[in-house]
């Protein structure tokens, strides 16, 4: 009961030490809002959250669910192609020493460098936001996945021979289990990262989202809705990763 009541304490001070310190820093900043002000013209958005007043003018969980969506849909593609690729850069060598300099290239490819490139060829917004959602999170998962094939022990391969596994048990009764945990910890950072991407595309792109809404409320020099998208995607984002991290412990537990 003590330590229930200590981790719910904590974090409560912390939001409340931030709180005090935004509010300081308010009264020193001229044009950014105290969390009071932020309050009194987000307050809209946040008690009708799913209004719908116009194409930007909505509320921020109907914003926020467009942005998920994207971001689920990019995060599904990037995994899809980051996993097979991860586990081929890590069973064979050649395979690696072919494209791993490839891989080390793009891989620090900004998001606003990537997009661009998306609108050329997709001529619409919405595919070019999802190739670079895609592009842009699935290098976690290719580094995490390829590191955890090559830390499998020889003495695993060892015990498959000797059993006479095939090559597909091979992969789903010792491959797979042994790389799980680097594949959905790359999984997470993955997730993170497309949660990052879709902000910074929406901003770009002007769509309908967190990122589109933060955008326009910024010409339009209304912080205070600035910060009220700038904590929804805090707030989204910390969701985001602890439902990955329980997604990831039941997975361990039923191994």
């Amino acid at each position: 009961m003590r330590t229930r009541l200590i981790n719910v304490l904590l974090p409560c001070i912390g939001v409340l030490a931030a709180g005090l310190l935004w509010f300081a820093v308010s009264r020193s900043v001229h044009d950014l809002p105290s969390p009071v002000k932020t309050w009194q013209e987000s307050k809209v958005y946040i008690l009708q959250p799913f209004e719908k007043r116009g194409e930007m003018d909505q509320g921020i969980v109907l914003l926020a669910s467009y942005s998920l969506w994207r971001v689920a849909k990019g995060f599904l593609l990037g995994i899809l192609l980051g996993t097979p690729l991860g586990f081929m850069l890590g069973l064979s060598k050649t395979f690696h020493r072919m494209f791993d300099p490839i891989v080390q290239v793009l891989r620090p490819i900004s998001p606003l460098a990537w997009l661009p490139l998306g609108l050329v060829v997709f001529q619409k917004s919405e595919p070019a936001a999802l190739f670079t959602i895609g592009l842009c999170s699935m290098w976690p998962t290719v580094i995490n996945t390829m590191a955890g094939v090559r830390a499998i022990p020889q003495e695993y391969w060892n015990v498959a021979r000797v059993l006479r596994l095939s090559g597909l048990q091979t992969f789903t009764k010792v491959l797979v289990p042994a790389v799980l945990p680097h594949m959905f910890t790359g999984y997470r950072l993955s997730l993170g990262i497309a949660w990052l991407v879709i902000v910074a595309s929406e901003m770009l792109t002007g769509t309908p989202g967190v990122g589109g809404f933060l955008w326009q409320e910024y010409n339009s020099l209304i912080y205070a809705h600035i910060l009220l998208c700038i904590l929804t995607i805090g707030i989204v984002g910390f969701f985001l990763d602890r439902m990955m991290a329980y997604v990831e412990l039941k997975l361990q537990r039923s191994n």
